[in-house]
């Protein structure tokens, strides 16, 4: 099922940058992602009232998870700040490979924070993921 969801996530976000690059046309980019940050805002709540999620247990969650939860709220502002400003003035078919880049950032930082695993196909996955990229902006 994680395999599903994965891939809805990626054309979700495929769709997403296309959108963006539309909508951001004559808006400022800070203004683009406040619009977008409360869409996604009340997306999330109201998929946290039709799952059925006890909204009570909020009351349950550790500090440290309320602290690292925070910390990733505002990487994600930060990155979608800098993608819609990259969108703003680039193409999406050149920002877009670069921001993906996150996927190879991500493995290097799962094994040196989180200890994680990296096997060979991992390794040359992320160099291929890296030369594909070059390949696509340059």
């Amino acid at each position: 099922m994680w395999l599903l969801y994965a891939l809805l996530a990626a054309v979700f976000a495929g769709v997403t940058a296309i959108l963006a690059k539309i909508g951001i046309t004559g808006v400022d980019a800070n203004l683009a992602v406040a619009i977008r940050t409360t869409v996604v805002l009340v997306m999330a709540w109201l998929m946290v009232f039709v799952t059925g999620t006890n909204v009570s247990s909020i009351s349950e969650i550790t500090t440290r998870s309320w602290v690292f939860l925070v910390l990733s709220g505002v990487a994600t502002g930060a990155s979608w700040f800098f993608f819609f400003r990259a969108l703003q003035v680039g193409d999406v078919s050149r920002v877009v490979p670069i921001d993906k880049l996150s996927v190879v950032i991500t493995i290097v930082l799962a094994f040196v924070i989180l200890g994680e695993t990296v096997s060979w196909k991992g390794i040359v996955g992320a160099v291929l993921i890296t030369i594909g990229t070059l390949f696509m902006v340059l």
